[in-house]
């Protein structure tokens, strides 16, 4: 709108063209004495003298056009658009500043919020460094401290070394002069010894060679005193043995006793070995196990008192199947079958029992078999091996005698 009032000139067409950008197309006559243009205007305007006071270069031609623009303005239809449209214009310019204002402020709250994240950065920063330099602070000081705690235990441990080397100098010396003090002791001791002995010596040979008569009577003196009570006690003997002797031979109740009480002495000392030899065999067939017998079911009262809960359980298990836990082939499982029937039949009717040879390989299950079989036929078995009877040479066949009287024994059978 500064156009109406005479103000920018020279932005303003020179005719025909567009008055304003709100003017909606209306045309606005020339400037007066504007001529051939703005040039002689600005020519003519440039030969005035500059103005004496502050309005002497105010121009009325500006408020005469700016009349005339409002007269046209008012009787034109479209002037309330135009005014509508300026004042649009005004909003939007004045939006635009206010948006400007904003776009502004937010730069500005912007820059203040990197400023403060920056300077928060810095101050993190700064934190992390003096987080590092007080690390690295305390670490250079523990590292001293240890530096100097080693070297006063490296300097402990030297003096120490130094009080040990000392103690062992001086206990080494105490060591050698006690042992230097105690061979001078022994040394002076033997030496005092062998003098007294010497003297000792010196003396008695010195009294035996004065007392060497007197010595040699006594001698003899004593031998024939000593021969004659050998004598004497030789003839008293002789003549108590031959009285004895004399005695008894002429007394026959004398000599009839003596016999038979030697007779019974003998009889007495046989019939206590062989007694002693049967009850020995006796207990050892009833309570003890032979030593052929490698494994047994049989209980013995030996076992009973070291494994009572085993004796127990064995007394309360119920009969097993004789094949229970044996593998073979069936063909071989109903003939075996059928001796574990017939065996236990016969165990029942008391008639004689079948013999039976097992041959084949070791671990092919003849031994669980046997022990299967008198578990389930309610006897008892024996394991023994005839390698174990070769090496006994002749005790072997009392070693088997007393196997067979122990197996007699057994009340299973």
């Amino acid at each position: 709108m500064s156009w109406l009032f005479g103000l920018n000139r020279g932005a303003a067409p020179a005719g025909g063209g567009d008055a304003a950008p709100g003017a909606a197309g209306l045309s606005l006559p020339p400037a007066p004495g504007s001529g051939g243009g703005g040039a002689a205007g600005a020519g003519g305007v440039g030969d005035r003298q500059p103005p004496k006071d502050k309005w002497s270069n105010f121009d009325p031609t500006g408020l005469e056009r700016a009349a005339k623009a409002a007269r046209e303005l008012d009787a034109s239809r479209h002037a309330k658009d135009a005014l509508n449209l300026a004042q649009m214009q005004e909003q939007t310019l004045q939006l635009e500043q206010q948006a400007k204002l904003k776009e502004y402020e937010a730069a500005i709250e912007q820059l203040k919020n990197d400023q403060i994240r920056v300077q928060a950065e810095e101050r993190r920063k700064t934190l992390n460094e003096e987080t590092k330099q007080h690390q690295a602070r305390a670490q250079y000081q523990d590292k001293l401290a240890r530096q100097r705690y080693d070297e006063q235990m490296r300097q402990q441990q030297l003096a120490n070394e130094e009080n040990l080397r000392k103690q062992e100098e001086s206990v080494q010396k105490q060591e050698a002069m006690r042992r230097a003090t105690v061979e001078r002791e022994m040394e002076l001791r033997h030496k005092n010894e062998m003098l007294r002995v010497e003297a000792e010596a010196r003396a008695r040979a010195k009294a035996e060679r004065e007392n060497a008569d007197i010595i040699r009577e006594q001698i003899r003196l004593k031998a024939a005193e000593h021969r004659q009570t050998v004598l004497e006690s030789l003839k008293t003997a002789g003549m108590l043995f031959g009285e004895g002797f004399r005695a008894f031979v002429t007394d026959w109740d004398k000599v009839t006793a003596t016999v038979a009480g030697l007779t019974l002495l003998a009889v007495g000392i046989y019939s206590a070995k062989n007694a002693t030899a049967v009850a020995g065999r006796y207990i050892e067939a009833r309570l003890g196990k032979p030593s052929l017998v490698r494994e047994t079911s049989r209980i013995s009262v030996l076992e009973a008192l070291k494994h009572p809960i085993n004796v127990g359980k064995r007394l309360t298990s119920k009969a097993q199947d004789a094949l229970e836990g044996v593998v073979l082939s069936p063909q071989l499982e109903a003939r075996v079958r059928d001796i574990a029937i017939a065996t236990r039949n016969t165990k029942k009717n008391k008639s004689l029992y079948r013999n039976i040879l097992m041959y084949g390989p070791p671990g092919t299950g003849k031994t669980l078999f046997a022990k299967k079989l008198a578990v389930h036929s309610g006897m008892d078995y024996a394991i023994m091996t005839g390698g174990d009877v070769a090496p006994m040479g002749r005790e072997g066949v009392t070693a088997m005698h007393k196997l067979f009287d122990w197996a007699n024994t057994s009340r299973r059978g």
